[in-house]
């Protein structure tokens, strides 16, 4: 067997979400495409793409991929169908706007958290029906080798004792089955993910965590904090804490339906309660719209996105600057490998 483990990690993606979602637009001449790290690294991943390019070059990448650990499987010994149904979702800006800086769109939707406009679209899709191309095959094996076709396909799961406190572990294309060994054939070592650039990854992420505490934040979290005390909404110290109120609630009433993982809940069972429709939900989404219309009269009261924007993109540039061989380096593998 050629490599067991989890399943893979799009770094690259991760990676690109975090450079992509820190930033917002709204009453900003700026907006997160200005970002200059974005600028810096997303031609390296293939961010400068449009939708639709970037779903075609998905498409290709995952036949691709199916066809290799197919032969992976063969070697195996196993019969394995390539699945080329995708399972993931391309939004259209045009179709799916998402503008949480508009006063009808927060209206409807508050933050996204629990009124999420993308909802309808993932009921609709997750509603099709879906087929295994390799159900009946599997279904015909007893059940250790059933167990053995996983573990070659997507490895062995990790135990117990090497996950992290939250649940996650440290993924290798060589412990994630013919998949992993798929994917490494098909993209090669990930440049972000190599020794050569542990201590920027390390950089890179306090600036992304340490963002909202910099003292440059300060007067301007200090003016939206007074502004929301005098809305009604008192308690915040910064726009994002406003945010996380409710996706932390959230989180709570999902743990309170499904629990910690160490008892087995069966949502199938006449007695749950899917905590996605229950009141209390309705009642979180109801208020997630009030105090995001009182945060977005004070977002725009105190020019909130725009500064910070400004404060954000000073901190880049400040960044690049101090660490810009360690960057040239790793967009040059990043391109190099793409």
């Amino acid at each position: 067997m050629r490599s067991t483990g989890p399943l893979a990690v799009c770094t690259a993606a991760a990676l690109a979400l975090v450079l992509a979602g820190c930033s917002g637009s709204g009453d900003a001449d700026l907006d997160y495409e200005d970002s200059p790290l974005t600028k810096y690294l997303s031609s390296a991943y293939g961010g400068d793409l449009s939708q639709e390019e970037q779903q075609k070059q998905f498409e290709e990448q995952q036949r691709q991929q199916e066809e290799l650990m197919a032969e992976c499987m063969a070697d195996e010994g196993f019969e394995y169908t390539p699945n080329l149904q995708s399972g993931g979702i391309v939004f259209s800006d045009d179709e799916v706007p998402w503008e949480p800086d508009e006063k009808e769109w927060v209206e409807k939707y508050g933050y996204g958290i629990v009124n999420n406009p993308y909802n309808d679209m993932t009921e609709e899709q997750s509603s099709e029906e879906y087929v295994d191309p390799n159900a009946e095959y599997v279904q015909s094996l007893s059940e250790s080798e059933q167990t053995a076709f996983y573990e070659t396909a997507y490895g062995v799961p990790p135990e117990e004792d090497e996950l992290a406190e939250d649940g996650s572990y440290e993924y290798s294309w060589e412990d994630a089955g013919c998949q992993g060994w798929a994917q490494h054939e098909l993209q090669g070592e990930d440049p972000w993910q190599a020794d050569e650039f542990a201590e920027l990854r390390t950089k890179m992420d306090e600036l992304w965590t340490s963002l909202q505490d910099a003292p440059e934040y300060a007067e301007l979290n200090a003016a939206w904090a007074a502004c929301m005390d005098e809305g009604g909404e008192p308690g915040f110290a910064t726009q994002m804490e406003a945010q996380q109120s409710i996706s932390d609630e959230q989180s709570a009433l999902f743990d309170a339906a499904y629990g910690d993982g160490t008892t087995e809940v069966d949502p199938e069972a006449a007695e749950f309660e899917d905590p996605s429709t229950s009141p209390e939900m309705k009642a979180l989404g109801e208020r997630e719209i009030e105090l995001a219309i009182v945060d977005l009269g004070c977002r725009a009261e105190t020019s909130y996105t725009k500064k910070s924007l400004e404060i954000q993109f000073a901190l880049e540039e400040k960044f690049i600057a101090e660490n810009k061989a360690d960057l040239e380096a790793f967009k040059a593998a990043a391109e190099q490998n793409s």
